[in-house]
């Protein structure tokens, strides 16, 4: 029998200009677990985006209005307050994430949840320091720079992390003194519209932040919006490139966090039951629905046959279970096309030749209900493989095999992302050499998946452009101006 639940799944509304409205179109949010339905949600049509633009757009401009006439100590104050506010309801945030996404309970309270705080702190203190500077050109001039708002910014925001990846936009533009419109992913909008009554409780003037559900057609009409000033957006690359078409007749500003395909290289000098840990962590951890998973792994040869036994040792022991359960380390992929998905993906891998190691099933968990897969192993795989190339975002791992340090940092690169890798050796020069080569935004030595609010996190290549966390993110929810003051 599933975990009972906690918490009450309210019906979906929209939040706009600091009020809840309601509309007549709706879609359901299904427990991935369970395949039953969670609540309806409020789908936002045309006209909801244009009066929470209309809304946003007037909290940023109206220089007498609340919002601008805040100090960037107060801003960062209210960002603080809404911290606050997640921790306080860290729990019922924790169960509406597994409710909602699959995800086991353990990871939303421990993991993702944790780290929407941080970010928002991170943010709430950064709020003070962003500076601009002053330049030393002519001797009769005084010139010098300002970061000033970019404006509204249109944040869609994807189902994999959705409180979590929502935090890496809202912090950075609400310090920067940006208004926003949020769409969480439809298929998990349960933590974001609860984000939303923390917003009002927090202090948030009204028309900062609002909140608009929706599928497709919702998330196109925020990017077309003439009104709209930047588009901060994590998902898909296919996705990704629609959306800077659909950005371009309006000229946004576009921030895009995509796919990934991330190589995890181990060499033979390494600490092989601390890699075999890492690997496991690396392409498991939330059920392998992670942008920068470790799906490609790379060992040395003469590593291949303990390595790969050990690691379906472990994988073994990973047993899909309900997600509500404290003790369950894997849980339910999102919703049944992500899970038709991926089990494509098994298929293809097999038909091209790969050898299955362990998993590649459907499974069965609470009576034969839910969307669960066995954690999935695939050895002898070849680069070309469609399971070594494409994005799978599901428990399946690709395990290929190399003879030496250039030939696997050739291949590691030989893909069309480049989010994030990993190296695993004792050896400090080889590990900082191989790092500077491989085209990743981000490379973990003797480590993986190791995240920090401090640190910025994006991608090369496929893998999108632009850098969220960290001061850094600053940099694209700001305009830089100059100012020249004549002396002479």
């Amino acid at each position: 029998m599933p975990a009972a639940t906690k918490v009450s799944v309210k019906p979906g509304k929209l939040l706009i200009d600091g009020q809840w409205v309601d509309g007549s179109k709706k879609f359901e949010t299904i427990n991935p677990a369970t395949e039953e339905v969670l609540t309806e949600i409020t789908e936002a049509s045309a006209v909801d985006v244009d009066h929470a633009v209309e809304a946003a757009r007037r909290a940023f401009e109206d220089r007498n209005g609340p919002w601008r006439k805040l100090s960037a100590s107060e801003r960062g104050r209210l960002i603080w307050n809404l911290a606050h506010l997640v921790e306080k309801n860290i729990d019922e945030l924790s169960e509406l994430e597994t409710l909602d996404n699959g995800k086991p309970i353990f990871e939303s309270r421990y993991v993702d949840m944790p780290m929407v705080i941080d970010v928002l702190r991170y943010y709430a203190g950064l709020a003070t320091k962003i500076h601009g500077e002053t330049v030393n050109t002519f001797e009769t001039a005084f010139t010098y720079t300002l970061r000033e708002p970019v404006g509204v910014v249109g944040m869609i925001v994807p189902w994999n992390f959705p409180l979590l990846l929502a935090s890496w936009k809202l912090g950075p533009a609400l310090a920067c003194g940006n208004t926003l419109v949020l769409k969480p992913a439809e298929q998990t909008p349960l933590t974001t519209l609860k984000l939303g009554e923390l917003v009002i409780e927090a202090g948030f003037p009204a028309g900062v932040i609002n909140i608009l559900t929706g599928g497709p057609e919702t998330g196109k009409a925020i990017v077309a919006h003439p009104g709209i000033d930047k588009i901060a957006f994590t998902g898909s690359t296919a996705v990704g490139k629609e959306i800077m078409r659909g950005a371009a007749d309006t000229l946004k500003r576009v921030t895009l966090e995509l796919g990934g395909k991330s190589p995890n290289i181990v060499f033979s000098d390494a600490d092989i039951d601390g890699a075999v840990k890492g690997a496991i962590n690396g392409i498991f951890y939330g059920k392998g629905e992670v942008c920068n998973a470790g799906s490609r792994l790379f060992l040395e040869s003469k590593l291949k046959d303990e390595f790969t036994e050990k690691l379906a040792a472990r994988a073994s022991k990973m047993r899909p279970a309900d997600p509500l359960d404290p003790k369950t380390r894997l849980g339910a992929i999102v919703s049944q096309e992500q899970m038709k998905t991926v089990l494509g993906f098994i298929e293809a891998g097999k038909s091209e030749g790969a050898k299955l190691v362990s998993g590649g099933n459907r499974t069965s968990v609470n009576g034969g209900k839910g969307f669960f897969i066995e954690p999935t192993i695939f050895g002898d795989v070849k680069n070309d493989m469609k399971i070594a190339r494409e994005e799978i975002f599901g428990p399946v791992l690709s395990v290929l095999t190399f003879d030496d340090v250039d030939e696997v940092i050739e291949r590691a690169n030989s893909n069309p992302y480049g989010l994030a890798a990993a190296v695993w050796t004792r050896d400090v020069k080889k590990a900082h050499m191989v790092s500077r080569r491989l085209k990743a935004g981000t490379v973990w030595i003797n480590t993986y998946g190791l995240m920090d609010a401090a640190l910025p996190f994006g991608g090369y290549k496929s893998s999108g452009f632009g850098r969220e966390l960290g001061a850094h993110a600053i940099e694209h929810y700001t305009e830089l101006k100059t100012v020249w003051l004549n002396m002479g």
